[in-house]
């Protein structure tokens, strides 16, 4: 395992920690801000620092020089590879939209501190692969929402419950799996338990109802950093993927797809913008595990490229959202508000990140979309089928929404409520990388199928020799693909 040049993981995590101090010390909400805005800038300074070195080592695998935190908790606590050397800076752009994007009308509800601190908690999760080191952050992760959800006075017993339950699985899972022998029935159950863990988190049918309470009762932006990064699909990957039989991957791939053929039904029906959201984004996140799940280079490459679409397309889409409801308020989709008179820009960036989500020609999602299908269709024709018609039902609900929210009766006001340049710059800046990926998709592309074929090969060996997968230092027999 090679070292990056620079502790850049270590800062990455660090400075959120430290920045939620220094937030935290100043009652002025204007100054918390600024100096959140900040902060999450620096973080993702560090996430790109961390990739950039990483790419130029040239191997699946790398830590930070001097690692601290491995040399106390274990070789896997901080680690990252060619899954997860993205995903960090992706989560710190999401959390620099978000905060940026924040107005004056909303800082004094906005929790600054906290979100700094599940900034860091987040940049933690996705850099450790030791399983029980996963679970506590998996667990961290979920006290921030929870206490926000506590401080505005709304009842917090579905997310306890549903989340609870995720944990007493982890935990039970991870317990039986280190007390047994491999392939004997108390490893099966374990792996049950893991399964049903991560499809809890991930917000699967039946046990989705949680994050349309969360969506309806916390603030949009806390809603959008706890589920948008997908932590539940990150989980699936280094808790369930490297160790379930077929069996299991089979049944998430089942689950998955039933999920998003069902919350893109869901979508189509709804008669409120936030609960359209949130089956919008639950319906295109389970095509993601149905990818992964299929256990193949081009399904996993594209359940990768699709991870990446949707974090940055409904991201968009629900920064926007966020935007519309800081000026007319909660809004239903039983009605038309004709807005795009009063807010044209809101209105393409609504269109062009909604639309991006499933995979339209021209964005990001676009050829992550095609390989998911293709791998779906080649390995099983039935779910291949019901992706296309989750994706075209998710299509008409998106239109369907956009249609409601800015055509119909003209919506006209005394004052403008055109974007603030926070707001624009925060959804331009991930537009752009959804337009640039679409027309640009080489490198994406190439770097999901090295990773996914790294990935199913140490599957592969680790079911074929009982004993962990060998390692790749410098990374050669990867790049030999290239």
């Amino acid at each position: 395992m090679q070292e990056l040049h620079v502790p850049w993981l270590e800062l990455a995590i660090v400075l959120p920690l430290v920045g939620a101090a220094f937030v935290a010390s100043t009652c002025d909400p204007g100054v918390a801000r600024r100096r959140a805005v900040w902060i999450c800038m620096a973080t993702l300074g560090c996430t790109l620092g961390e990739w950039t070195d990483f790419l130029s080592l040239r191997a699946f695998e790398a830590h930070d020089r001097g690692d601290v935190i491995s040399r106390l908790f274990g070789s896997e606590a901080l680690v990252i590879d060619e899954l997860s050397a993205p995903l960090l800076p992706l989560a710190a752009l999401l959390y620099l939209v978000v905060v940026g994007a924040t107005l004056r009308t909303k800082i004094g509800r906005f929790p600054f501190a906290a979100t700094l601190v599940s900034e860091a908690i987040l940049l933690s999760l996705f850099s450790c692969r030791a399983p029980w080191g996963l679970a506590a952050l998996l667990t961290l992760q979920m006290i921030p929402p929870w206490l926000e959800l506590r401080r505005r006075g709304c009842s917090t017993r579905i997310f306890s419950v549903h989340m609870g339950l995720c944990v007493a699985m982890l935990v039970g899972g991870l317990g039986l799996l280190h007390t047994s022998d491999p392939g004997g029935s108390r490893a099966l159950v374990a792996i049950g338990l893991l399964t049903a863990a991560v499809l809890i988190r991930s917000g699967c049918v039946p046990v989705h109802c949680w994050m349309t309470d969360l969506f309806e009762h916390a603030t949009l932006g806390t809603a959008l950093l706890f589920v948008t990064p997908m932590a539940g699909a990150y989980a699936a990957m280094r808790l369930v993927f490297p160790i379930a039989p077929e069996e299991a991957l089979r049944t998430i791939a089942l689950v998955s797809i039933v999920t998003a053929v069902y919350s893109a039904g869901m979508a189509l029906v709804q008669r409120e913008a936030r609960r359209f959201f949130c089956y919008l984004f639950l319906s295109n996140a389970s095509l993601v595990l149905v990818g992964v799940e299929l256990a193949t280079p081009i399904g996993l490459t594209g359940a990768l490229c699709v991870w990446v679409s949707v974090v940055l397309s409904l991201a968009g889409a629900g920064l926007t959202l966020r935007a519309i409801e800081s000026r007319a308020g909660r809004l239903s989709l039983a009605d038309y508000h004709g807005l795009y008179e009063t807010m044209p820009s809101l209105a393409v960036f609504f269109l062009l990140t909604s639309l991006a989500s499933i995979g339209f020609p021209g964005t990001v999602g676009f050829v992550g979309a095609e390989l998911l299908v293709e791998a779906a269709v080649g390995t099983y024709p039935v779910v291949g089928m019901l992706v296309v018609v989750a994706a075209a039902m998710n299509g008409i609900a998106v239109m369907h929404a956009y249609f409601h929210l800015f055509t119909g009766a003209s919506h006209l006001t005394a004052i403008s409520m055109e974007a603030r340049w926070p707001e624009w710059l925060a959804v331009a800046a991930l537009s752009i990388c959804i337009v640039g990926g679409g027309l640009f998709p080489q490198f994406g592309i190439a770097h999901g199928y090295h990773a996914a074929v790294e990935l199913i090969h140490r599957r592969s060996h680790a079911f074929e020799s009982g004993s962990p997968p060998p390692q790749h230092p410098t990374g050669a027999m990867f790049h030999d693909h290239e």
